[in-house]
Protein backbone atom coordinates (compact mmCIF):
# COMPACT_ATOMS: atom_id res chain seq x y z
CA UNK A 1 0.00 0.00 0.00
CA UNK A 2 2.42 2.59 0.98
CA UNK A 3 4.49 1.47 -2.04
CA UNK A 4 1.85 2.91 -4.51
CA UNK A 5 2.49 6.24 -3.21
CA UNK A 6 6.49 6.76 -4.05
CA UNK A 7 7.31 9.40 -6.66
CA UNK A 8 9.92 9.84 -8.64
CA UNK A 9 11.29 12.35 -6.26
CA UNK A 10 14.25 11.62 -4.19
CA UNK A 11 16.02 13.04 -0.79
CA UNK A 12 19.85 13.16 -0.10
CA UNK A 13 20.95 12.06 3.22
CA UNK A 14 25.07 12.38 3.11
CA UNK A 15 26.57 10.32 6.59
CA UNK A 16 30.38 10.46 6.53
CA UNK A 17 30.82 11.76 2.86
CA UNK A 18 28.02 8.73 1.12
CA UNK A 19 25.19 10.53 -0.36
CA UNK A 20 21.71 7.97 0.22
CA UNK A 21 19.13 8.30 -2.11
CA UNK A 22 15.86 8.50 -0.16
CA UNK A 23 12.12 7.62 -1.64
CA UNK A 24 9.90 10.28 -0.96
CA UNK A 25 5.90 9.35 -0.66
CA UNK A 26 3.54 11.96 -1.63
CA UNK A 27 -0.60 11.90 -0.13
CA UNK A 28 -3.51 12.21 -2.49
CA UNK A 29 -3.77 15.87 -0.81
CA UNK A 30 0.07 16.40 -1.90
CA UNK A 31 1.69 15.88 1.70
CA UNK A 32 5.24 14.35 1.44
CA UNK A 33 6.85 12.37 3.49
CA UNK A 34 10.63 10.70 3.27
CA UNK A 35 10.64 6.97 3.45
CA UNK A 36 13.23 6.01 5.92
CA UNK A 37 12.07 2.23 5.80
CA UNK A 38 15.32 1.54 5.13
CA UNK A 39 17.37 4.00 6.94
CA UNK A 40 19.08 1.47 9.84
CA UNK A 41 19.79 -1.12 7.42
CA UNK A 42 21.51 1.29 4.92
CA UNK A 43 23.50 3.43 6.93
CA UNK A 44 23.22 2.23 10.76
CA UNK A 45 21.20 5.19 11.88
CA UNK A 46 17.94 5.87 13.48
CA UNK A 47 16.33 9.43 13.38
CA UNK A 48 15.09 10.76 16.78
CA UNK A 49 11.78 12.72 17.10
CA UNK A 50 10.22 13.14 20.25
CA UNK A 51 6.44 12.82 20.50
CA UNK A 52 6.91 12.07 16.64
CA UNK A 53 5.82 15.23 15.76
CA UNK A 54 7.30 14.47 12.32
CA UNK A 55 7.51 10.80 11.86
CA UNK A 56 4.14 9.14 9.65
CA UNK A 57 3.70 6.12 11.24
CA UNK A 58 1.25 4.46 8.46
CA UNK A 59 -0.50 5.67 5.45
CA UNK A 60 -4.13 6.20 5.97
CA UNK A 61 -7.70 6.75 3.84
CA UNK A 62 -9.47 7.78 6.68
CA UNK A 63 -9.03 11.16 7.59
CA UNK A 64 -7.31 14.49 6.24
CA UNK A 65 -5.96 17.17 8.51
CA UNK A 66 -4.67 20.76 7.36
CA UNK A 67 -3.71 22.15 10.64
CA UNK A 68 -2.64 25.35 8.59
CA UNK A 69 -5.35 25.88 6.84
CA UNK A 70 -8.17 24.74 9.16
CA UNK A 71 -9.02 21.73 7.42
CA UNK A 72 -10.95 18.30 8.37
CA UNK A 73 -12.53 15.84 5.99
CA UNK A 74 -13.46 12.01 6.85
CA UNK A 75 -12.83 9.81 3.60
CA UNK A 76 -13.37 12.83 1.67
CA UNK A 77 -15.79 14.68 3.11
CA UNK A 78 -15.66 17.88 4.92
CA UNK A 79 -16.67 17.76 8.98
CA UNK A 80 -18.95 21.01 8.44
CA UNK A 81 -21.00 19.03 5.78
CA UNK A 82 -21.33 15.89 7.52
CA UNK A 83 -22.05 17.61 10.91
CA UNK A 84 -24.60 19.52 9.31
CA UNK A 85 -26.28 16.59 7.55
CA UNK A 86 -25.66 13.44 9.13
CA UNK A 87 -26.83 11.21 12.71
CA UNK A 88 -23.21 9.89 14.53
CA UNK A 89 -24.19 6.70 13.26
CA UNK A 90 -23.99 7.50 9.45
CA UNK A 91 -20.88 9.09 10.61
CA UNK A 92 -20.18 6.08 12.35
CA UNK A 93 -20.53 4.00 9.01
CA UNK A 94 -19.02 5.89 6.36
CA UNK A 95 -15.84 5.65 9.24
CA UNK A 96 -16.16 2.27 9.50
CA UNK A 97 -16.94 1.31 5.53
CA UNK A 98 -15.44 3.70 3.59
CA UNK A 99 -18.91 5.34 2.03
CA UNK A 100 -21.83 6.84 3.49
CA UNK A 101 -24.90 4.37 3.77
CA UNK A 102 -27.51 3.81 2.14
CA UNK A 103 -30.51 3.94 4.05
CA UNK A 104 -31.00 0.22 4.47
CA UNK A 105 -27.66 0.01 5.19
CA UNK A 106 -28.26 2.80 7.90
CA UNK A 107 -31.44 0.97 9.27
CA UNK A 108 -29.58 -2.09 8.90
CA UNK A 109 -27.06 -0.81 11.32
CA UNK A 110 -29.93 0.89 13.66
CA UNK A 111 -31.36 -2.78 13.87
CA UNK A 112 -27.91 -4.49 14.97
CA UNK A 113 -27.15 -0.97 17.45
CA UNK A 114 -30.83 -1.76 18.95
CA UNK A 115 -30.31 -5.59 19.23
CA UNK A 116 -26.81 -5.64 20.74
CA UNK A 117 -27.61 -2.31 23.48
CA UNK A 118 -27.90 -4.57 26.17
CA UNK A 119 -25.10 -5.77 28.28
CA UNK A 120 -24.38 -9.26 29.57
CA UNK A 121 -26.26 -9.14 33.08
CA UNK A 122 -23.30 -10.58 35.03
CA UNK A 123 -21.11 -7.55 33.70
CA UNK A 124 -23.44 -5.93 35.85
CA UNK A 125 -22.29 -6.75 39.12
CA UNK A 126 -18.77 -5.59 38.16
CA UNK A 127 -19.77 -2.24 38.47
CA UNK A 128 -20.53 -2.64 42.22
CA UNK A 129 -16.97 -3.47 42.80
CA UNK A 130 -14.48 -0.59 41.61
CA UNK A 131 -14.62 2.08 44.51
CA UNK A 132 -17.02 4.41 44.74
CA UNK A 133 -14.81 7.62 43.75
CA UNK A 134 -13.48 6.03 40.95
CA UNK A 135 -12.52 7.65 37.61
CA UNK A 136 -14.91 6.58 34.75
CA UNK A 137 -12.37 6.17 31.81
CA UNK A 138 -11.05 3.95 34.64
CA UNK A 139 -14.11 1.85 34.76
CA UNK A 140 -15.19 2.03 30.75
CA UNK A 141 -11.71 1.00 29.65
CA UNK A 142 -11.75 -2.50 32.32
CA UNK A 143 -15.52 -3.25 31.26
CA UNK A 144 -14.60 -2.89 27.18
CA UNK A 145 -11.56 -4.83 27.82
CA UNK A 146 -13.68 -7.34 29.29
CA UNK A 147 -16.08 -7.38 26.08
CA UNK A 148 -13.30 -10.13 24.90
CA UNK A 149 -14.32 -12.55 27.60
CA UNK A 150 -17.96 -11.97 26.97
CA UNK A 151 -17.82 -12.98 23.06
CA UNK A 152 -14.58 -14.56 22.39
CA UNK A 153 -16.14 -15.80 19.02
CA UNK A 154 -15.75 -11.97 17.66
CA UNK A 155 -11.74 -12.19 17.96
CA UNK A 156 -10.90 -15.62 16.34
CA UNK A 157 -11.55 -14.06 12.56
CA UNK A 158 -11.73 -10.42 12.96
CA UNK A 159 -12.28 -9.05 10.05
CA UNK A 160 -14.77 -11.37 8.92
CA UNK A 161 -17.01 -10.73 12.08
CA UNK A 162 -16.21 -6.69 11.56
CA UNK A 163 -19.82 -5.85 11.37
CA UNK A 164 -20.75 -7.36 14.18
CA UNK A 165 -18.08 -6.90 15.81
CA UNK A 166 -18.13 -2.53 15.49
CA UNK A 167 -22.00 -2.73 16.04
CA UNK A 168 -21.52 -4.27 19.30
CA UNK A 169 -19.03 -2.31 20.42
CA UNK A 170 -20.33 1.04 19.29
CA UNK A 171 -23.98 0.41 21.19
CA UNK A 172 -22.62 -1.44 24.31
CA UNK A 173 -20.19 1.42 24.76
CA UNK A 174 -22.64 3.99 25.44
CA UNK A 175 -24.97 1.85 27.63
CA UNK A 176 -21.66 1.16 29.79
CA UNK A 177 -21.20 4.65 29.96
CA UNK A 178 -24.53 5.23 31.42
CA UNK A 179 -24.69 2.49 33.23
CA UNK A 180 -20.97 3.81 34.80
CA UNK A 181 -22.86 7.26 35.16
CA UNK A 182 -25.85 5.64 37.22
CA UNK A 183 -23.94 3.41 39.44
CA UNK A 184 -21.94 6.67 40.73
CA UNK A 185 -24.80 8.60 41.43
CA UNK A 186 -26.37 5.52 43.44
CA UNK A 187 -29.55 5.69 40.94
CA UNK A 188 -31.49 2.47 39.46
CA UNK A 189 -30.46 1.37 36.09
CA UNK A 190 -32.24 2.50 33.22
CA UNK A 191 -31.82 0.19 30.65
CA UNK A 192 -32.05 0.82 26.98
CA UNK A 193 -35.73 1.44 24.63
CA UNK A 194 -36.00 -0.22 21.04
CA UNK A 195 -37.62 2.73 19.74
CA UNK A 196 -35.01 5.54 20.72
CA UNK A 197 -32.12 6.57 18.19
CA UNK A 198 -28.32 6.07 19.10
CA UNK A 199 -27.83 9.51 21.14
CA UNK A 200 -31.62 9.83 22.20
CA UNK A 201 -31.11 6.07 23.96
CA UNK A 202 -27.57 7.31 25.63
CA UNK A 203 -29.31 10.51 27.51
CA UNK A 204 -32.41 8.74 28.45
CA UNK A 205 -30.19 6.32 29.99
CA UNK A 206 -28.61 8.78 31.65
CA UNK A 207 -31.05 11.17 32.66
CA UNK A 208 -34.19 9.14 33.26
CA UNK A 209 -35.83 8.68 36.17
CA UNK A 210 -39.35 6.96 37.97
CA UNK A 211 -39.98 10.38 39.62
CA UNK A 212 -39.03 12.43 36.56
CA UNK A 213 -39.48 11.06 33.15
CA UNK A 214 -36.89 12.08 30.68
CA UNK A 215 -38.55 14.56 27.97
CA UNK A 216 -37.00 13.62 24.51
CA UNK A 217 -35.27 17.60 23.55
CA UNK A 218 -34.47 17.43 19.94
CA UNK A 219 -32.15 20.10 20.17
CA UNK A 220 -30.13 18.75 22.48
CA UNK A 221 -30.39 15.65 20.48
CA UNK A 222 -28.72 17.15 17.83
CA UNK A 223 -26.18 18.65 19.36
CA UNK A 224 -25.07 15.55 21.13
CA UNK A 225 -25.36 14.40 17.20
CA UNK A 226 -22.74 17.21 16.44
CA UNK A 227 -20.34 16.85 19.14
CA UNK A 228 -20.10 13.34 18.57
CA UNK A 229 -19.44 13.33 15.11
CA UNK A 230 -16.78 16.28 15.19
CA UNK A 231 -14.57 14.01 17.93
CA UNK A 232 -14.93 10.90 15.77
CA UNK A 233 -11.84 10.71 14.40
CA UNK A 234 -8.49 12.81 14.05
CA UNK A 235 -5.80 11.44 12.54
CA UNK A 236 -2.89 9.79 14.75
CA UNK A 237 -3.27 11.21 17.83
CA UNK A 238 -2.15 9.85 20.96
CA UNK A 239 -5.02 7.00 21.54
CA UNK A 240 -5.87 6.59 17.98
CA UNK A 241 -2.08 5.49 17.83
CA UNK A 242 -2.12 3.53 20.89
CA UNK A 243 -5.23 1.46 19.45
CA UNK A 244 -2.63 1.06 16.58
CA UNK A 245 0.63 0.05 18.36
CA UNK A 246 -1.35 -1.92 20.68
CA UNK A 247 -3.61 -3.56 17.75
CA UNK A 248 -0.15 -4.21 15.94
CA UNK A 249 0.59 -7.13 18.50
CA UNK A 250 -2.88 -8.62 17.00
CA UNK A 251 -4.42 -8.38 20.15
CA UNK A 252 -8.17 -8.42 19.75
CA UNK A 253 -10.40 -5.31 19.22
CA UNK A 254 -11.66 -5.02 22.23
CA UNK A 255 -8.72 -4.94 24.34
CA UNK A 256 -7.18 -2.54 21.83
CA UNK A 257 -9.78 0.09 22.17
CA UNK A 258 -9.48 -0.01 26.20
CA UNK A 259 -5.93 0.87 25.51
CA UNK A 260 -6.83 3.76 22.97
CA UNK A 261 -9.71 4.89 25.96
CA UNK A 262 -6.77 4.92 28.99
CA UNK A 263 -4.52 6.91 26.78
CA UNK A 264 -7.55 9.35 25.92
CA UNK A 265 -7.87 10.08 29.66
CA UNK A 266 -5.13 11.60 30.08
CA UNK A 267 -4.94 15.18 31.02
CA UNK A 268 -2.76 16.35 28.02
CA UNK A 269 -5.26 14.31 25.67
CA UNK A 270 -9.22 13.75 26.44
CA UNK A 271 -9.29 16.05 29.64
CA UNK A 272 -9.08 19.19 27.95
CA UNK A 273 -13.20 20.03 27.80
CA UNK A 274 -13.28 19.25 31.63
CA UNK A 275 -10.41 22.02 32.40
CA UNK A 276 -12.36 24.54 30.54
CA UNK A 277 -15.03 23.93 33.16
CA UNK A 278 -13.06 23.85 35.63
CA UNK A 279 -11.10 27.42 34.58
CA UNK A 280 -14.42 28.92 34.44
CA UNK A 281 -15.64 27.41 37.47
CA UNK A 282 -12.02 28.98 39.04
CA UNK A 283 -12.98 32.67 37.99
CA UNK A 284 -16.52 32.90 38.63
CA UNK A 285 -15.35 31.65 42.52
CA UNK A 286 -12.97 34.64 42.63
CA UNK A 287 -15.73 37.20 41.60
CA UNK A 288 -15.75 36.91 37.49
CA UNK A 289 -12.97 38.93 37.00
CA UNK A 290 -12.13 37.35 33.16
CA UNK A 291 -9.52 40.43 32.47
CA UNK A 292 -6.95 39.34 35.28
CA UNK A 293 -7.15 35.84 33.47
CA UNK A 294 -6.72 36.71 30.47
CA UNK A 295 -3.74 38.76 31.65
CA UNK A 296 -1.98 35.81 33.42
CA UNK A 297 -1.97 33.69 30.02
CA UNK A 298 -0.09 36.83 28.59
CA UNK A 299 2.58 36.86 31.39
CA UNK A 300 5.51 34.04 30.65
CA UNK A 301 6.17 33.94 34.11
CA UNK A 302 2.87 32.80 34.92
CA UNK A 303 2.35 29.16 34.71
CA UNK A 304 -1.37 29.97 34.34
CA UNK A 305 -2.87 29.29 30.74
CA UNK A 306 -6.17 29.59 29.35
CA UNK A 307 -7.77 25.93 28.72
CA UNK A 308 -10.06 25.75 25.48
CA UNK A 309 -7.30 27.91 23.16
CA UNK A 310 -5.26 27.22 20.67
CA UNK A 311 -3.83 23.49 19.39
CA UNK A 312 -1.40 21.26 18.66
CA UNK A 313 -2.06 20.70 15.58
CA UNK A 314 -4.34 23.70 14.21
CA UNK A 315 -2.18 26.93 13.72
CA UNK A 316 -5.79 28.55 12.72
CA UNK A 317 -9.53 28.28 13.66
CA UNK A 318 -10.54 24.58 15.05
CA UNK A 319 -12.74 24.01 12.07
CA UNK A 320 -14.90 21.71 14.57
CA UNK A 321 -14.96 24.98 16.63
CA UNK A 322 -16.70 26.45 14.03
CA UNK A 323 -19.10 23.89 13.85
CA UNK A 324 -19.75 23.83 17.45
CA UNK A 325 -20.21 27.21 18.27
CA UNK A 326 -22.78 28.02 16.35
CA UNK A 327 -24.61 25.23 18.28
CA UNK A 328 -24.29 26.60 21.61
CA UNK A 329 -26.33 29.78 22.13
CA UNK A 330 -29.57 27.17 20.48
CA UNK A 331 -28.58 24.54 23.16
CA UNK A 332 -28.48 26.69 26.01
CA UNK A 333 -31.72 27.98 25.24
CA UNK A 334 -33.23 25.16 24.58
CA UNK A 335 -32.21 23.84 28.28
CA UNK A 336 -32.67 26.82 29.46
CA UNK A 337 -29.16 27.36 30.63
CA UNK A 338 -28.83 30.72 28.71
CA UNK A 339 -27.96 32.88 31.77
CA UNK A 340 -25.68 30.37 32.93
CA UNK A 341 -23.09 32.54 34.50
CA UNK A 342 -19.81 30.27 33.18
CA UNK A 343 -21.54 31.23 29.74
CA UNK A 344 -21.29 34.68 30.17
CA UNK A 345 -17.53 34.38 31.34
CA UNK A 346 -17.02 32.13 28.36
CA UNK A 347 -18.57 34.70 25.89
CA UNK A 348 -16.53 37.57 27.21
CA UNK A 349 -13.15 35.30 26.92
CA UNK A 350 -13.97 34.26 23.28
CA UNK A 351 -14.58 37.97 22.47
CA UNK A 352 -10.98 38.79 23.81
CA UNK A 353 -9.27 35.82 21.97
CA UNK A 354 -10.50 36.63 18.70
CA UNK A 355 -9.83 40.74 18.72
CA UNK A 356 -6.60 40.90 21.35
CA UNK A 357 -3.42 41.10 19.37
CA UNK A 358 -1.49 38.76 21.73
CA UNK A 359 -3.83 35.50 20.93
CA UNK A 360 -4.18 36.50 17.23
CA UNK A 361 -0.42 36.70 16.34
CA UNK A 362 0.04 32.97 18.56
CA UNK A 363 -3.06 31.58 16.71
CA UNK A 364 -5.09 31.23 20.37
CA UNK A 365 -8.58 30.57 18.79
CA UNK A 366 -10.97 29.02 20.91
CA UNK A 367 -10.71 25.45 19.93
CA UNK A 368 -13.70 22.50 19.74
CA UNK A 369 -13.16 21.77 23.94
CA UNK A 370 -14.17 25.24 24.41
CA UNK A 371 -17.56 25.15 22.98
CA UNK A 372 -18.01 21.05 23.87
CA UNK A 373 -17.20 21.40 27.69
CA UNK A 374 -20.16 24.28 27.86
CA UNK A 375 -22.44 21.89 25.95
CA UNK A 376 -22.13 19.42 27.90
CA UNK A 377 -22.56 20.72 31.52
CA UNK A 378 -25.77 22.39 29.55
CA UNK A 379 -27.04 19.19 28.91
CA UNK A 380 -26.20 18.17 32.50
CA UNK A 381 -23.67 15.77 32.20
CA UNK A 382 -20.80 16.09 34.90
CA UNK A 383 -17.82 17.39 34.21
CA UNK A 384 -16.07 13.38 35.29
CA UNK A 385 -18.08 11.86 32.58
CA UNK A 386 -16.79 14.65 30.01
CA UNK A 387 -13.74 12.65 28.77
CA UNK A 388 -15.90 9.35 28.29
CA UNK A 389 -18.39 10.98 25.98
CA UNK A 390 -15.02 11.83 23.94
CA UNK A 391 -14.63 8.43 23.94
CA UNK A 392 -18.05 7.76 22.30
CA UNK A 393 -17.66 9.91 19.71
CA UNK A 394 -13.86 8.51 19.22
CA UNK A 395 -14.91 5.29 19.03
CA UNK A 396 -16.12 5.22 15.17
CA UNK A 397 -12.69 6.24 14.56
CA UNK A 398 -10.50 3.75 17.06
CA UNK A 399 -12.60 1.23 15.35
CA UNK A 400 -12.01 2.30 11.46
CA UNK A 401 -7.89 2.56 12.25
CA UNK A 402 -7.88 -0.63 13.95
CA UNK A 403 -9.25 -2.27 11.09
CA UNK A 404 -7.30 -0.58 8.71
CA UNK A 405 -3.96 -1.58 10.54
CA UNK A 406 -4.98 -5.24 10.83
CA UNK A 407 -5.45 -5.35 7.05
CA UNK A 408 -2.47 -3.22 5.83
CA UNK A 409 0.04 -5.47 3.83
CA UNK A 410 2.85 -3.11 5.23
CA UNK A 411 1.64 -3.67 8.63
CA UNK A 412 4.32 -4.49 11.13
CA UNK A 413 3.99 -5.01 15.25
CA UNK A 414 4.91 -1.46 16.87
CA UNK A 415 8.78 -0.99 18.03
CA UNK A 416 10.19 2.27 17.97
CA UNK A 417 14.02 2.53 18.25
CA UNK A 418 16.23 4.48 21.02
CA UNK A 419 19.40 5.94 21.53
CA UNK A 420 21.07 4.85 24.60
CA UNK A 421 22.37 7.63 26.55
CA UNK A 422 23.18 4.98 29.64
CA UNK A 423 26.56 4.06 31.54
CA UNK A 424 28.78 2.13 29.46
CA UNK A 425 29.80 -1.54 30.52
CA UNK A 426 30.64 -2.02 34.01
CA UNK A 427 32.36 -4.60 36.19
CA UNK A 428 30.12 -6.42 38.32
CA UNK A 429 30.39 -5.66 41.89
CA UNK A 430 29.09 -8.33 44.74
CA UNK A 431 26.85 -7.10 46.86
CA UNK A 432 29.08 -6.60 50.06
CA UNK A 433 31.72 -4.84 48.54
CA UNK A 434 29.19 -2.20 47.17
CA UNK A 435 29.29 1.36 48.12
CA UNK A 436 26.63 4.10 48.34
CA UNK A 437 26.46 6.73 45.34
Amino acid sequence: MLNDFISDQKAELKIDGKVYQLPIIIGTEGEKAIDIRKLRTETGCITIDSGYMNTGSCTSDITFLDGEKGILNYRGYAIEDLAKNCTFIEVAYLLDHGSLPTQKQLDDLARMLTGFSMIHEDMIHFFDHFPPNAPPMSILSSMVNSLCNFYPEMTENPLENFDLMSARLISKIRTIAAFSYRKSMGQPLVYPRHDYSYCTNFLHMMFDSPVNPYEVNHDVVMALNKLLILHADHEQNCSTSTVRLVGSSRVNLYTSISAGISALGGPLHGGANQAVIEMLEEIHANGGGYRKYVERAKDRNDPFRLSGFGHRVYKSFDPRARVIKAACDQVLEASGMSGDPLLEIAKNLEEVALQDEYFIERNLYPNVDFYSGIIYRAIGIPSNMFTVMFALGRLPGWIAQWKEMWDDPDGRIGRPRQIYTGPTKREFVPIQDRIEE
